[in-house]
């Protein structure tokens, strides 16, 4: 078992260039945005959701002296769908500041657990810019929370649509794929994530755990070896990770080497003594073993019959000499 994790895209301030989607921007909201980036950094989340909101409102609220900015008979889509308009009709349009406002707000409501509100927020800034590929990588996440994972891979497929060098969200997909079964298709998605940016631990980490899955021992090694040396933010889960491929391999010490580091770093990962256990086992050290079994079951009383079965069969292979 793994930690999945995910990456996001934090916009920055953007102003699109026609003047009149501009004009719709107060100084006060583009002040606010700033202000909240700068909470962002300093981890004051409630204090940057605040400045969010209010941006929301300054930039959504048209100014009352002048008419709103129409288009009328042709589209004024750019690039990054800032202002789409639909050639069938006049429609007002929409500012694309608020968008990001909206994604930024709602990485924020993720990161505090409210993954309903982070939903609402990508929601809004898809609705007011649909070619958001930002956005739609930071839904999916928030999907894959609520237990969503089918949406939330349709969501990273549109989202590379819309940006094709895109790497958080080959990152991402390869690690839904993953977690989804699909390991090969994982695989060729971590392997694009890492060929665009070869500098994020997080996509070596889920690309170990790609190759565990598919047997490619080795290079499942070097992934969480690489993801180590590049101080992965969960590094115990890394260590956790190449300790399995280790004892995969039959190289029972090593890998009780790594879970020893791993439970150093995070006492509460229940497979880093789960496995530590089992090749304690193989090593025919049964009472050491059991301390492991016992930490187990305490934290998850569920999982006997599990070890039970574990258990059996590691004696078996000993005995028999197979691994």
């Amino acid at each position: 078992m793994r930690r999945s994790l995910f990456l996001f895209a934090l916009l920055a301030l953007i102003i699109s260039s026609f003047s009149f989607i501009q004009a719709q921007t107060p100084d006060a909201a583009i002040n606010l945005f700033k202000n909240a980036a700068k909470k962002t950094e300093k981890g004051d989340l409630d204090g940057a959701i605040e400045d969010y909101s209010r941006a929301i409102v300054l930039s959504s609220r048209l100014d009352t002296q002048k008419q709103p900015a129409r288009v009328s008979g042709h589209s004024f889509a750019t690039s990054d769908g800032a202002a789409t308009v639909d050639d069938s009709s006049d429609i007002t349009v929409i500012n694309p500041f608020t968008a990001n406002a909206y994604n930024n707000r709602g990485l924020l409501r993720y990161r505090k657990g409210d993954y309903t509100g982070a939903l609402a927020d990508y929601n809004e800034a898809i609705r007011i810019r649909p070619a958001l590929a930002e956005a739609y990588l930071n839904r999916a996440a928030a999907l894959v929370a609520t237990g969503d994972k089918l949406n939330g891979l349709k969501d990273l497929d549109r989202a590379l649509a819309l940006k094709k060098d895109f790497f958080q969200a080959y990152s991402n997909r390869g690690s839904l794929n993953h977690d989804l079964g699909h390991d090969k298709e994982a695989l060729a998605d971590l392997n694009r994530a890492v060929e665009l940016n070869n500098r994020v631990a997080d996509t070596f980490y889920h690309r170990g755990y790609a190759n565990l899955a598919l047997n490619n021992l080795d290079d499942s090694i070097k992934d969480f070896t690489r993801a180590i040396e590049m101080e992965f933010p969960q590094i115990a889960w890394a260590y956790q990770g190449r300790g399995t491929t280790l004892m995969k391999k039959g190289l029972m010490q090593e890998a009780i080497n790594d879970f020893n580091k791993a439970l150093e770093l995070n006492s509460e990962i229940i497979w880093a003594y789960f496995n530590r256990g089992l090749a304690k086992v193989y090593l025919g050290n049964e009472d050491e073993a059991q301390s492991d079994f016992d930490a187990v079951l305490k934290m998850q009383p569920d999982l006997r019959r599990q070890v039970v079965e574990k258990v059996a069969l590691a004696r078996y292979l000993r005995r028999t000499g197979k691994q």
